[in-house]
């Protein structure tokens, strides 16, 4: 498996993964003072869509791209609107924004994955910055997974 079929895949189960998350964890704290599954799963809309509005477009026209937002007050906000929402709210925008940036991922070209974008002062393939983002998604989905084992 190359890695943009490997990306895709990761995106793919994480849909998956949200979907079938339970009613009885869903607002329960990943470990004490820390986030619900809720929020933990609320933070990620946020990130997916500036990746998907604010860098995929400007992926190959060999500027710098823009940094990212403020992460303490982007993920206090979408913490903030994952309390207000139901969970089939925020799976939803989950769901939603993640089947977009799925497709964008999709119809990048595979001979682009290895050309460098810039970041700030962090130059980068576009396989290494996307399996990044994949990584911060296991981090999160392992921390989920471990409530289920505790039961």
């Amino acid at each position: 498996m190359n890695e943009r079929e490997a990306i895709l895949a990761h995106h793919r189960k994480a849909i998956e993964f949200v979907k079938n998350i339970s009613k009885n964890q869903w607002r329960t704290r990943i470990e004490e003072g820390k986030w619900t599954v809720a929020e933990v799963i609320g933070h990620l809309p946020a990130w997916d869509e500036f990746v998907l509005k604010k860098r995929i477009p400007l992926l190959f026209f060999h500027v710098p791209l823009p940094k990212g937002p403020e992460a303490g007050k982007l993920n206090e906000a979408s913490a903030k609107l994952a309390r207000e929402q139901s969970q089939r709210e925020t799976t939803a925008q989950f769901v939603d924004i993640r089947t977009q940036l799925y497709e964008a991922i999709r119809n990048i070209p595979l001979h682009r994955w290895q050309e460098s974008l810039t970041i700030g002062s962090s130059t980068l393939t576009l396989a290494d910055y996307l399996q990044g983002l994949k990584e911060h998604d296991e981090h999160h989905f392992s921390q989920i997974k471990a409530l289920y084992e505790r039961e």
